[in-house]
């Protein structure tokens, strides 16, 4: 008995050094967070046919907190980059007149080469006034996307809404307006347009197999946040299905259950992304996190230990390597 006690004062004991760590390392933490680093990032934007677009507007915005934006414009080559970028997974936008705009996410390292990003842009289509002609619903879009991160559901609702009455066929959009209705709680509706985009989907070349993915996870995460495991189950399976080889999908999945304290499944769908990319640090991080939350210490430092063979220096890896220090102290150092 004592032993048990020992082991339970000693876990507590860790949580409370962790939690210490992280807010005397917050600055730095903040500063990591925000974006800020030596990486790098470049890439082209092409038509269907592999022509070079220029004059696209390029939007990068970081996706832990949402806190750093960065814009470019393509060249006559359709050529973009930046510079000074932080490690993890960043949201990148690209929108051109014309054409229908596009997202994905993509993940950038501050200690290796990062891959060119290709990205292929639809032309709009005419019938029911689809071209993006309008500059000014560009900024309905960027609005929505800022009040979305900001939580400000409303009014977020209201700037999608201008930019799909402008561009029709940017049906795309539309997961982020049922994101809005899902953040208000409004289930039914949510679920309503996220069905709406795996009807329009099935009509897209290009993009059909990525949004009709986002838009299963996103009736998921709906029937997750109601408590409908089974529900929510079957529809992130059905989301995997759609990019099997997709890390960043399975990654996400993940979180959303990390989210909801359901650690076992989160532990499978970040195991998946480690799966499909074996050198991506963040997903190992993770399963980190994941197994010190279960309090399973042993599995928590080989998954804190493989994320330092990849990503060795940096904030994120001074806050593991303060952890795994904790860790190996044990309850009777």
């Amino acid at each position: 008995m004592e032993a048990v006690m020992e082991y339970k004062n000693y876990f507590s004991v860790l949580k409370a050094v962790i939690f210490g760590l992280l807010i005397f390392m917050t600055p730095g933490i903040l500063l990591a967070q925000e974006g800020r680093g030596i990486g790098r990032l470049g890439g082209v934007v092409l038509d269907l046919d592999g022509k070079p677009i220029e004059g696209a507007k390029v939007t990068l915005v970081f996706s832990p907190n949402e806190n750093m934006k960065l814009e470019a414009t393509t060249n006559k080559k359709g050529e973009w980059s930046f510079i000074g970028l932080g490690t993890g997974n960043w949201n990148l936008t690209v929108v051109a007149k014309g054409y229908l705009p596009t997202e994905k996410t993509v993940y950038v390292s501050q200690l290796s080469v990062n891959p060119k990003v290709t990205v292929r842009l639809q032309k709009g289509v005419p019938e029911g006034g689809g071209f993006i002609e309008d500059e000014a619903s560009f900024s309905f879009l960027d609005k929505g996307n800022q009040l979305l991160n900001e939580g400000k559901y409303a009014e977020a609702i209201s700037a999608y809404e201008q930019f799909l009455a402008k561009n029709p066929q940017a049906y795309q959009v539309k997961i982020s307006l049922a994101d809005c209705y899902r953040g208000q709680k409004d289930y039914e509706r949510a679920i309503a347009i996220y069905n709406e985009v795996l009807e329009q989907a099935k009509a897209d070349a290009l993009m059909g197999r990525e949004m009709t993915a986002k838009a299963l996870a996103g009736i998921g995460n709906c029937y997750l946040n109601q408590d409908k495991i089974a529900e929510a189950q079957k529809f992130f399976e059905e989301s995997i299905k759609n990019l099997p080889n997709d890390e960043i999908l399975a990654y996400n999945v993940g979180e959303i259950y990390f989210f909801n304290q359901r650690y076992d499944e989160a532990i499978s769908y970040f195991e998946l992304a480690a799966k499909i990319k074996p050198n991506w640090p963040d997903a190992y991080l993770k399963l980190g996190y994941v197994y010190l939350n279960k309090g399973e210490l042993g599995l928590a430092s080989q998954q804190f230990e493989k994320f330092l063979t990849l990503e060795s220096e940096g904030e994120r890896a001074a806050t593991v390597k303060e952890i795994l220090k904790a860790i190996k102290k044990g309850p009777l150092s």
